[in-house]
């Protein structure tokens, strides 16, 4: 019984750290899109459009560490 209890709970674990790995590169890819979108319509605010994406790909990638380590 507490092998299979055991069991569960890795299994429920890795799911957790799969899906919310899965939610941060769902994010990054549509903060990604939607940078070189701006920039194709506005080429000359690049410069604070790469910030803005690096910011929110950052905070993207928290959630996959939270899933991780939690």
């Amino acid at each position: 019984m507490i092998e299979m209890t055991q069991i569960i709970a890795e299994i429920t674990g890795s799911i957790q750290a799969g899906l919310g790995c899965l939610g941060a590169a769902i994010g990054v890819g549509l903060v990604g899109a939607k940078a070189a979108e701006a920039v194709g319509r506005n080429p000359s605010a690049s410069g604070s459009i790469l910030v803005q994406s690096i910011i929110g790909m950052a905070l993207a990638e928290a959630v996959a560490f939270y899933a991780l380590f939690l």
